[in-house]
């Protein structure tokens, strides 16, 4: 029965390497790089958002931070004239898939959030706290990867926190673009000029896939404004711009200015 046994998983052992599928990397998980998820709460009226402000603050967070989950930010939208929209987003490191995919069971085992956040987490189905939430799961960049928290020590309410994605037009542009912001040295050029980014992602699961997102921090409007003239000008961003096989390798960017609550941890 023993020499059976062996020479099954022998067998298999065998099958399993010149399998097309078989990888000798397949299990080691690169343990050196976070995963992000943001989380943007749109809203249909001011009371929907200072019910979930309140359960962010007074629940969700300290709930965060006893799993030993930090550097949480949240944010809102910079105001713009006219505009009614009205959004938080919320975004929370985590060391692991593993890490991310226990949160919510282990949430509904604190008995102080569940206290805490009573208000917005049994809410009625005529009044809601939301709108709906949308949910983008990314993996840190390789030249990125952990999150690092932004040294900005201005008025809150003044700064600039600049949340880019780009979107490309293939699986292979998109990797070609990673490649870019990485072995390129795109991530490089943006330390070399102080633009204090937070986080660099590869989206992993969205819905406007394939696409990266990333996001960087200034004091204000002038000094964002100012940073991005260096970079467009810079003698490192015409050369790496100008590379033959990195053209055409984003088909659209959405940019959206947001500013840390009083509560966000930066």
């Amino acid at each position: 029965m023993f020499v059976i046994l062996f020479i099954l998983a022998n067998a298999q052992n065998i099958f399993a390497k010149t399998s097309p599928f078989y990888s000798a990397d397949f299990k080691s998980v690169d343990q050196s790089r976070e995963f992000y998820q943001l989380k943007i709460y749109t809203f249909d009226t001011e009371e929907q958002l200072q019910t979930t402000d309140k359960y962010l603050k007074e629940a969700y967070l300290p709930a965060l931070k006893r799993l030993n989950i930090k550097n949480i930010g949240v944010f809102k939208l910079r105001p713009i004239e006219n505009d009614t929209v009205k959004k938080i987003f919320v975004l929370i490191p985590f060391s692991s898939l593993a890490q991310f995919e226990a949160l919510e069971n282990e949430l509904v085992k604190d008995e102080i959030y569940m206290e805490k956040g009573k208000d917005y987490i049994s809410a009625s189905f005529e009044n809601p706290p939301y709108k709906r939430i949308e949910s983008i799961l990314m993996k840190a960049f390789e030249d990125m990867p952990l999150m690092k928290i932004t040294s900005l020590n201005g008025p809150r309410e003044d700064r600039i926190y600049e949340l880019r994605s780009y979107q490309s037009p293939t699986e292979a542009y998109f990797i070609n673009k990673l490649e870019m912001f990485n072995k390129g040295g795109e991530i490089k050029l943006f330390e070399k000029l102080q633009f204090n980014a937070v986080f660099y992602g590869e989206v992993i699961a969205g819905s406007i896939m394939p696409n990266l997102m990333y996001m960087t921090t200034f004091q204000n409007q002038i000094s964002r404004d100012e940073h991005w003239k260096n970079f467009v000008d810079s003698d490192g961003w015409k050369e790496l711009s100008s590379v033959e096989k990195y053209k055409n390798n984003v088909s659209h960017i959405d940019i959206t200015f947001i500013y840390p609550t009083e509560y966000s941890d930066y």
